[in-house]
């Protein structure tokens, strides 16, 4: 069963890794660089500071910093586990996809941490700020969804790869926005 899904995964993974095309590969880059949405954090922070005022502010941004932090060790702990090579480094493969980009990445790629960290803070932020801009909550989604398929696009990790970071980023997502309301209901009232 384990064997069948993933020769299913890697299936998959040729086949959406080769829609891509040479006139797309730049959007894509730019998607998955982690510097590229600075601006779109300044924003969130901008709108956390609007509704909750400097002193939550800065608690946030520690949520956050943790938050990034626990969802990076933990995609570190499974592909040092389950040591799956990422797309770009196997070789049975290498010759069917398409690496975008000058670099492959780590060598072990199983989960990726850039749909864990981005579905993260999608659903971290979504839910924080949902009250007062209700269509923040899908963009964010939205966002998160592109830079997790920007990793199949640009040839570094299998779907199955970037669908566990997604559930992993949902989870720690909604833990932490939980954990958030807690902390301002005891501590910030």
């Amino acid at each position: 069963m384990i064997d069948s899904l993933i020769s299913r995964d890697i299936e998959l993974f040729i086949y959406l890794n080769n829609l891509g095309s040479t006139q797309w590969d730049g959007i894509w880059l730019f998607i998955s660089n982690k510097y590229s949405a600075i601006p779109f954090y300044f924003l969130l922070l901008y709108f956390t500071y609007k509704q909750f005022g400097l002193k939550k502010t800065f608690v946030t941004v520690l949520f956050v910093i943790v938050l990034i932090a626990l969802t990076d060790q933990t995609s570190n702990l499974f592909k040092f586990g389950f040591k799956r090579l990422r797309p770009c480094h196997n070789e049975n493969i290498s010759y069917l996809i398409r690496l975008v980009g000058s670099r492959c990445g780590g060598l072990y790629g199983y989960f990726s941490a850039h749909a864990a960290n981005s579905t993260a803070i999608a659903v971290f932020f979504g839910l924080l700020l949902r009250r007062k801009i209700n269509y923040l909550f899908p963009v964010l989604i939205v966002w998160a969804l592109l830079v997790s398929y920007s990793r199949i696009y640009l040839g570094v990790h299998y779907p199955l790869d970037v669908f566990t970071g997604i559930l992993f980023g949902l989870i720690y997502g909604y833990l932490f926005y939980a954990f958030f309301k807690a902390f301002l209901k005891k501590f910030m009232n």
